[in-house]
């Protein structure tokens, strides 16, 4: 059998190869104390490493001011308000939205007609550059079924919005209590 012989210049590599990907890893931001603020509207933190398993986000769309608000009642469905817009290009479609967290979200729409409010669930809501969908009580918006008990109020929470050409944007949204009527027309 041949000797083994050392290759100091092939374990040098490796080596260096092995600490750059170390050092990468070590400071790639993808902890929960480096969550983007739930309030920016785009779903990248300028200068954060991209996380490899995110989806790529759909280019020139805008999530704002992202806010679930918890049940009065624990067990009672929560709500999601946003704004979404198109800030170039074509007109687009949200189709679905998966809140990390909650076991279903829907899109609805609370309409008044006579002077009587209703809500029925919406499968798509059209936006654009010059009209924005805005989802806010009375309106649009997500009800938030079967909350597990980590959505918390003052966490953020992972937001995923599917597009009718399936483009997605990831977000957070802050989670907060609901306050006194405040999202409660919604949420009967």
């Amino acid at each position: 059998m041949p000797p083994i012989r050392s290759n100091a210049f092939g374990f040098g590599i490796v080596l260096a190869a092995s600490a750059g990907l170390f050092a990468l890893a070590a400071c790639s931001g993808n902890t929960p104390e480096a969550a983007p603020s739930a309030s920016a509207s785009a779903s990248t933190v300028p200068g954060a490493a991209p996380d490899p398993a995110a989806p790529d986000n759909a280019p020139n769309v805008s999530v704002i001011e992202p806010v679930i608000k918890l049940p009065a009642v624990p067990g009672n469905p929560g709500v999601l308000y946003f704004t979404i817009q198109q800030t170039a290009g074509k007109d687009n479609t949200l189709v679905a939205i998966h809140v990390d967290g909650a076991g279903r979200a829907e899109m609805h729409e609370t309409k008044t007609e006579n002077g009587v409010s209703s809500m029925a669930p919406v499968t798509a809501v059209p936006f654009s550059e010059d009209k924005p969908a805005e989802f806010k009580a009375g309106s649009y918006h997500v009800m938030l079924f079967n909350l597990a008990s980590t959505v918390k109020a003052g966490k953020d929470v992972e937001v995923t919005f599917t597009l009718a050409n399936g483009d997605k944007v990831s977000t957070f949204a802050k989670v907060e209590e609901v306050g006194g009527m405040e999202g409660m027309m919604d949420h009967m």
